[in-house]
């Protein structure tokens, strides 16, 4: 049998290829996923305080509030950047000169500290005219109410 002339066709060319590889996409996908969800949780709640439980129910909220933290060692917290106390009394001035008269300021606190403590910090929020205060709390665990805040 005698072959024919050689093709150029089938010559050190290969033939383009038709399929895309998905994994390695998928697997990214999947690690940007893990990481988004164990990161989101971090995101919700900057300062760790161990919220008393109580029955109230949960106010509505159009915008975002200022929040005023004490964490278990008795630290202040204005939005989550921590304020000295010999500077909470200027930094409060200065919120209060910040916000519009109606808005509602909410106080968390953490449930361990002392009666005395959140009462100085209240003491000071009240002399900086911040008089729209609203206490948070967490649910309560038998689940009769959800979260919630108590205030003026």
């Amino acid at each position: 049998m005698m072959a024919g002339p050689p093709s150029r066709r089938g010559r050190g060319r290969r033939a383009p290829m038709a399929e895309i590889n998905v994994t390695p996409l998928v697997d990214v996908m999947l690690v940007l996923l893990i990481i988004f969800m164990v990161t989101a949780p971090l995101l919700v709640t900057g300062v760790p305080v161990r919220l008393p439980e109580n029955r109230a129910n949960a106010l509505d909220q159009d915008q975002k509030p200022t929040v005023v933290s004490i964490d278990a060692s008795g630290v202040v917290y204005i939005d989550d950047e921590p304020v000295e106390d010999t500077a909470l009394p200027d930094r409060l001035a200065d919120l209060k000169a910040k916000m519009a008269p109606d808005t509602q300021l909410f106080l968390r606190a953490d449930g361990g500290l002392d009666y005395e403590r959140v009462m100085l910090v209240m003491g000071e929020l009240n002399r900086a005219g911040l008089d729209r205060v609203a206490l948070v709390s967490s649910a309560q665990t038998d689940g009769v109410s959800a979260g919630s805040a108590s205030g003026r």
